[in-house]
C-alpha cells in the first residue's frame, strides 16, 4: 500500500466516521470509519518507513580497484566509496 492509497483509505474512513450520521443494523458505520482511519494510518508509517529506508536510485556505491606490477609484485589496492 503506498503513501497515496493510505492517505485515501484514511480520508474515507474520517467521511464514514465524522460525515455520515446513518444508522443501520446489523453493523456501525462509525466503526468502520475508525478501523479504516486506523488501517490508513498504520499504511501510511509503514509506506514512509519503506520510503525512508529505500534510499532511491543511485544509493550509494563501492567499487575496489587491485593493481598489480609484475616484476617486482607489488600490490595497490585503492576503494573507492560514493554515496548520494
Amino acid at each position: 500500500m503506498g503513501i497515496g492509497t493510505s492517505l485515501v483509505i484514511f480520508a474515507v474512513g474520517a467521511i464514514m466516521r465524522f460525515a455520515i450520521s446513518v444508522t443501520a443494523t446489523g453493523f456501525n458505520i462509525h466503526t468502520i470509519g475508525v478501523i479504516l482511519m486506523i488501517v490508513g494510518g498504520v499504511g501510511l508509517l509503514l509506506s514512509a518507513g519503506f520510503w525512508n529506508s529505500w534510499g532511491g536510485f543511485g544509493g550509494s556505491s563501492r567499487q575496489r580497484r587491485t593493481t598489480v606490477n609484475s616484476p617486482t609484485g607489488t600490490t595497490t589496492t585503492s576503494t573507492e566509496e560514493r554515496v548520494s
